[in-house]
């Protein structure tokens, strides 16, 4: 694909308004928090759309934009998709997971029930695109893809949270079934299982606070 050049101009906007608007969205982005307690009221359908479409706008390696999302509201599959996690998560705490990992995990009272899976209205499964197919069924190598999706799935938590909404990110393993389940083909991996919905009227998260910036950056 030959990508013609356009111009690009976008509105400049002065060191005051534009440390205003950051220091605006820090105090938004401070406020998200993960949540495992969802509420079951319904959320319109246009808004997962238009933060998908939030997402789709991420920087990807040449431009591939290998991702690919499944939106699932119907309460028949996301009670499969809770079964097939709910195995997996039990032979995780069973079997799988380090003595210390369960102990880094303890604090935050986690274990192999995974009521929210059918309680919030949204599932959002990402996948990562390893390759495309051509017409002719020829391999097209996608570039970066886990740091691409990964960018994809973080623009995606903000426009969730900055439109009243809260998330969960979550990685079963393995993930495997999320693809038989969706029927995506055999080139995409699944990547985050994403609950989404309003929090519960009881919703409860750890009191954690988030590094200051003398420990996350530096500037030289």
């Amino acid at each position: 694909m030959v990508y013609k050049p356009v111009p690009y101009r976008p509105p400049r906007v002065s060191p005051t308004e534009g440390l205003r608007r950051l220091r605006e969205d820090y105090e938004t982005a401070q406020q998200r928090r993960t949540v495992r307690t969802f509420s079951p009221d319904p959320v319109p359908r246009e808004m997962i759309e238009t933060a998908l479409l939030i997402a789709g706008t991420a920087p990807s390696g040449a431009h591939r934009q290998p991702w690919h999302f499944v939106a699932i509201g119907d309460a028949d599959t996301k009670a499969q998709i809770k079964r097939e996690v709910e195995q997996a998560e039990r032979d995780f705490y069973e079997r799988r997971a380090p003595k210390e990992w369960l102990e880094a995990l303890a604090p935050l009272g986690t274990d192999s029930r995974k009521d929210y899976l059918t309680v919030a209205p949204w599932l959002i499964v990402v996948f990562r695109r390893d390759y495309d197919l051509s017409e002719d069924g020829k391999r097209l190598k996608n570039y970066y893809m886990t740091e691409s999706v990964g960018i994809a799935v973080g623009f995606l938590l903000q426009a969730l949270h900055r439109a009243g909404l809260v998330a969960l990110t979550h990685t079963p393993a393995p993930m495997t079934f999320l693809r038989d389940i969706c029927e995506r083909p055999v080139n995409e991996k699944p990547f985050v299982l994403i609950p989404v919905g309003y929090p519960a009227e009881d919703c409860v998260v750890p009191d954690l606070a988030r590094k200051p910036l003398s420990e996350i950056a530096e500037f030289r």
